[in-house]
């Protein structure tokens, strides 16, 4: 496909063709064994890349499950695979897939309901990534198709309910037009990293990004409650986690997304005010609700439970970091690697500006402030390189940063 404004006499490129429904029409969506096979059989018969996407339902389920994968090759057209109704035994499509290159958009929000699945790319291209890396600054699918490829898609569905079925057909064509342009719009950033000399720099990360396992769990995720900045005495916070812990059991066992059967804004108006009974509770705005009006009683037991920890169970204000403090305490902390870290951040944003690269790709934020935290005994280039590469930090990050970090890290020194 020519790219919109790239021929010999192009000046200002013209308007956006809109798309609302793929090319070849709208595609059945496959819901049974035979069917899923005979798509995989074209699938296989296809040639080059394969777009591959995943919708979710992500605020309305527990789950991250898979509600729909889409999938596109060339001379075998697009597919929308219904997992649910095959009860996820998609093996033809697993080998169907087999060793070719998947292009997805933002990969890492797919990866792992695809894994979840059987399904793991042998090789990978992440269009937004790819993006980032060419120094566009917005990397929005729609965004990247509109300036590359000067195609407008139709949108509106990526929030919506993909645990509803059937699915309304102006949702299946939006699905299909997350797939329609990406193998296109691939080779145009391919392009475009290539004549940057980016290309290599590209291939690590989509490597990197292929290979990474799933992170860890979080210790302690009742601390992400929105809004528990608010509550400060070891008892509150016990009444948060409590709550947090009953809404996240009765959300797992019934599929539902946490903060629909409880919002974060009761959890902490609950625990602030300590309501003593059901009565006291059902006062609160959130629970007048009929539906929490019929969960009152497993509320207040969590929030009675709380109320008679002993204080050696009662959770710390105030847990052990992982990792160096907010940067924005290191100067009274430890003003040396304040230092440090200055100098190194000076660095690498004058690199990313002068290699047209968003600078937290250039280097993980996270790892630089590890490494200007608590830097290697040694501060010559080999010891700091292998510091990052312990980090995380891909060869070709360390190639452009390694000098300037080493002279950082000597700033107090």
């Amino acid at each position: 496909m020519t790219i919109p404004g790239s021929g010999p006499a192009a000046t200002d490129p013209p308007a956006p063709v809109l798309l609302t429904e793929p090319a070849e029409g709208t595609p059945d969506v496959v819901v049974d064994l035979d069917a899923l096979a005979r798509a995989a059989e074209r699938i296989a018969g296809g040639h080059g890349p394969i777009a591959v996407d995943t919708e979710r339902a992500s605020g309305y389920r527990y789950s991250q499950r898979a509600y729909l994968v889409q999938v596109r090759r060339q001379g075998a057209g697009t597919f929308l695979v219904d997992p649910v109704a095959v009860d996820d035994r998609v093996q033809p499509l697993v080998e169907a897939l087999g060793t070719g290159e998947w292009v997805l958009h933002a990969a890492s929000q797919d990866l792992p309901c695809l894994a979840d699945l059987g399904l793991r790319p042998a090789r990978l291209f992440d269009t937004e990534l790819a993006g980032r890396l060419a120094g566009f600054e917005r990397v929005a699918l729609g965004t990247l198709v509109e300036l590359l490829l000067g195609y407008r898609l139709e949108k509106g569905h990526g929030a919506a309910d993909w645990s509803r079925r059937p699915l309304p057909v102006d949702w299946l064509n939006y699905a299909a037009l997350d797939v329609e342009l990406l193998i296109q719009l691939r080779d145009a950033l391919e392009a475009e990293l290539r004549e940057q000399g980016k290309l290599e720099w590209a291939l690590e990360e989509f490597e990197a990004l292929r290979t990474a396992g799933p992170p860890p769990p979080r210790k302690e995720p009742w601390r992400r409650t929105s809004g528990i900045h608010s509550v400060r005495t070891p008892r509150g916070l016990a009444s948060i986690r409590a709550l947090w812990e009953a809404r996240d059991a009765m959300a797992r066992e019934r599929d539902i997304a946490p903060g629909r059967v409880l919002p974060d804004s009761a959890i902490i108006q609950a625990a602030s005010v300590n309501p003593g009974d059901e009565q006291a509770l059902l006062q609160l705005p959130v629970f007048k609700g009929r539906a929490q009006r019929r969960l009152a009683g497993t509320w207040m037991r969590a929030l009675r439970a709380a109320a008679q920890l002993p204080k050696s169970e009662l959770p710390d204000p105030s847990p052990p970091a992982d990792g160096p403090p907010p940067a924005n305490r290191w100067a009274d902390k430890d003003p040396e690697a304040a230092a440090r870290l200055a100098a190194a951040r000076t660095a690498l944003n004058k690199i990313a500006e002068d290699n047209r690269l968003p600078v937290e790709n250039l280097l993980q934020p996270d790892l630089l402030r590890r490494t200007c935290w608590q830097p290697p005994a040694d501060l010559d280039t080999d010891s700091v390189a292998e510091a990052l590469r312990a980090g995380g930090a891909r060869q070709w990050q360390i190639g452009l940063t390694v000098d300037a970090v080493s002279e950082a890290l000597k700033a107090s020194a």
